[in-house]
């Protein structure tokens, strides 16, 4: 035992390295102590707790999503993984429209404001808002009195002058007879001649007048100039009207038939110039704004003689009947036109068309009752027809129905369309079990709580 006087400032063992330095009163820096061996071993097992929950956490994640592929029927290449059923259709040879889609403005085949010619009061409008009318049905009348005043006046202005002019002629017939005579002068034969041309000329004017004065007796009574169907008034009547007023009294939209306006690409000019030169009807179809409901089919009436230089397309006009008016002014439609049938396609359904990574591709059935995905070339579309311009030939068989359990190299079974659907409208049997056991439970439950209530 060493029994050497030790430093009381200076440490003697490495315990001593921790023990809490004395600190001077006034002294603000904090004290630097060791941690206790308790606390760090609660430490370090709360690091291993946390440790341990994560691997098992990623364990069972994991261990699920590598479950075992013929357990879940998706199993590549594996003879034991359970077949899925799907429903095959064959490819085949036929015939597809080409269409062209676009968004069209319905467009009235005439439009007409109608317009007073005259200026007067408007006493009656005889129409009702949304009726439809003939040209020539009396829409309204304008107050017809002074219009009927001036044309009075004007058949007293002809008589006036009628009568001047039948003086005229008389007295020239005269002087004419005195001529003969050589009793007056050549002078005053053609002075009367002049006199008598100039009252011709006066009832001449008188007749103009008159004529005017019927016309604007006429134009009291406003007709339609066009059948079709007329919008709310834009006057009623007392009020005073003027043929310069901009928005007229009515307007008459003819709405049968009636055109739609729309744009395609200039692409597609010259096979509509083809398909039109050969006098074969182009049929369009109108339909509504989702593009689901079809509202009416007419046929191509004709386009513009030039391209759109800043959109580069051309205008299109369509016919449409509408008998049954369903097609309405300025209404937005969805617009498809065919403008080419090919004869000799191969089509394929188009529920068998799928997108995905691999991009356009189908399921196709290989005789050793597995798939392989298949990438296409889409072209035209018809309904339930795609054409397929690559990938597919005819006669392969691909899946139309149950592909979202499939992947390449999956085991498949194929079924009858009808039993299939068959199995799918088919209500489940019974209920699931862990309900009837939760009942259980539940119903067992209360049985307890009833006895130790009772």
């Amino acid at each position: 035992m060493n029994d050497q006087p030790r430093d009381p400032g200076k440490p003697t063992d490495q315990a001593a390295e921790w023990r809490a330095p004395t600190v001077e009163k006034g002294d603000e820096q904090p004290l630097l102590t060791r941690p206790a061996p308790r606390a760090r071993r609660w430490r370090w097992i709360a690091v291993a707790v946390v440790v341990i929950a994560a691997i098992v956490a990623a364990w069972f994640w994991f261990g699920r999503a590598t479950e075992d592929p013929a357990k879940a029927g998706r199993g590549k290449g594996d003879p034991n993984a359970r077949a899925i059923p799907v429903v095959a259709a064959p490819a085949r040879k036929g015939s597809i429209d080409v269409y062209i889609d676009a968004l069209g403005t319905v467009t009235p085949r005439n439009m007409v404001v109608v317009r007073t010619r005259v200026d007067g009061q408007l006493m009656t409008v005889a129409f009702r808002e949304g009726q439809d009318v003939k040209a020539g049905d009396l829409l309204a009348q304008i107050d017809p009195r002074p219009f009927e005043v001036m044309l009075t006046q004007a058949n007293g202005q002809m008589a006036h002058d009628q009568a001047q002019l039948k003086n005229a002629q008389l007295d020239l017939e005269r002087y004419r007879t005195l001529l003969a005579q050589d009793s007056i002068s050549k002078q005053q034969v053609d002075t009367q001649e002049a006199l008598v041309r100039q009252f011709q000329g006066t009832v001449a004017t008188d007749q103009g007048a008159i004529d005017s004065a019927k016309l604007q007796l006429t134009y009291s009574r406003v007709t339609a100039p066009i059948s079709g169907r007329v919008g709310l008034r834009q006057v009623d009547p007392g009020n005073m009207v003027h043929a310069s007023d901009s928005n007229g009294l009515v307007t008459i939209a003819q709405v049968k038939p009636m055109t739609v306006i729309y744009p395609v690409p200039e692409d597609n000019v010259p096979r509509i110039v083809k398909r039109t030169q050969s006098g074969e009807e182009v049929a369009v179809e109108a339909y509504d704004r989702s593009g689901k409901n079809k509202l009416a089919t007419g046929r191509l009436l004709t386009f513009d003689n030039q391209i759109d230089t800043t959109t580069g397309t051309v205008k299109l006009r369509a016919e449409f009947p509408n008998q049954d008016g369903i097609l309405f002014p300025n209404q937005f439609v969805n617009v498809r036109m065919a403008v080419e049938t090919k004869a000799d396609a191969t089509l394929v359904p188009t529920a068998a068309i799928q997108r995905g990574a691999p991009g356009t591709f189908v399921f196709l059935v290989k005789q050793d009752q597995t798939v392989s995905v298949t990438p296409v070339k889409v072209g035209a579309i018809e309904g339930e027809n795609t054409e397929v311009q690559s990938g597919v030939e005819p006669g392969n068989l691909v899946v139309v129905d149950g592909a979202d359990k499939l992947r390449e190299g999956s085991k498949i079974e194929l079924v009858d369309p009808n039993a299939r659907a068959a199995q799918s409208a088919s209500p489940p049997k019974g209920p699931p079990k862990s309900d009837k056991g939760g009942q259980g439970a539940g119903g067992q439950g209360q049985g307890r709580r009833s006895k130790s209530g009772g």
